[in-house]
């Protein structure tokens, strides 16, 4: 019997990844298509924490940018994450895959406060949890979140889906034909170079907690079972050089 690599696993979805071709919004095909892709990993025995951004509807920093005030924006900015969290969820229970969410702003009608010790008993009864809004703070991304949500359940590893890109390069890929695919850094290569994999508060929890992050593409069906796998794919991220 195949066992899988990584027993408890943070995904990190963008909102863009929800929103498919169109850019904006839900793309229902798609959710669909990630929803199967995550009951294969549940079917494995892994334990799913997810956490999904909310820049298919919203970004904090595009309103503050323009003129909005910067906390304002981004609770708008969670308030969308939660959206896209329940219509995961949706999805995923459509296909008889149990979930909660989470919510780091208390709104009890739709989704429970976020709460460790439950989040945890959740993810070993099988459930997939979802961890909607945040950190429930302003100035913090949904990056920030996973690396801290990843700490607190002491996941095995991040994997940050992406929908662009298949792994981290030294330069924008569609903008230069020419730029080069990484397999491995450290997080002290992300943050020296500025590699824009995630900003700099989450890579440096990640770092801190050692705590490997694995970029790669969702756009592909069957990368998140390959990436709970272990297989060779995407960009890993780890505290040091030698795999530690």
């Amino acid at each position: 019997m195949t066992m899988e690599k990584y027993n408890r696993v943070v995904l990190k979805l963008s909102g863009e990844a929800l929103a498919g071709q169109q850019g904006y919004g839900i793309d229902p095909e798609v959710i669909q298509s990630i929803a199967s892709q995550i009951r294969e990993i549940v079917e494995l025995g892994t334990e799913v924490v997810i956490v999904v951004g909310g820049g298919n509807i919203w970004r904090g920093m595009a309103g503050s940018s323009k003129g909005m005030d910067r906390a304002t924006a981004d609770y708008m900015g969670m308030l969308a994450t939660v959206m896209n969290s329940l219509a995961l969820q949706d999805s995923l229970e459509d296909i008889e895959i149990p979930t909660r969410v989470q919510t780091s702003i208390e709104m009890r009608q739709v989704a429970e406060p976020y709460i460790r010790r439950k989040a945890i008993r959740h993810l070993e009864k099988k459930r997939v949890v979802i961890f909607a809004a945040g950190t429930g703070n302003p100035y913090f991304s949904t990056d920030t979140t996973a690396a801290l949500r990843a700490a607190e359940v002491e996941a095995d590893i991040i994997l940050m889906a992406k929908n662009k890109v298949d792994g981290v390069y030294d330069s924008d890929p569609s903008a230069n034909a020419d730029a080069k695919k990484y397999q491995s850094l450290t997080y002290l290569d992300i943050l020296n170079h500025d590699l824009k994999v995630m900003d700099s508060t989450a890579s440096t929890l990640c770092m801190d907690n050692n705590i490997p992050l694995l970029v790669f593409s969702i756009m592909e069906e069957g990368n998140i079972k390959k990436a709970v796998m272990g297989e060779d794919i995407g960009t890993i991220i780890r505290r040091n050089n030698d795999g530690s």
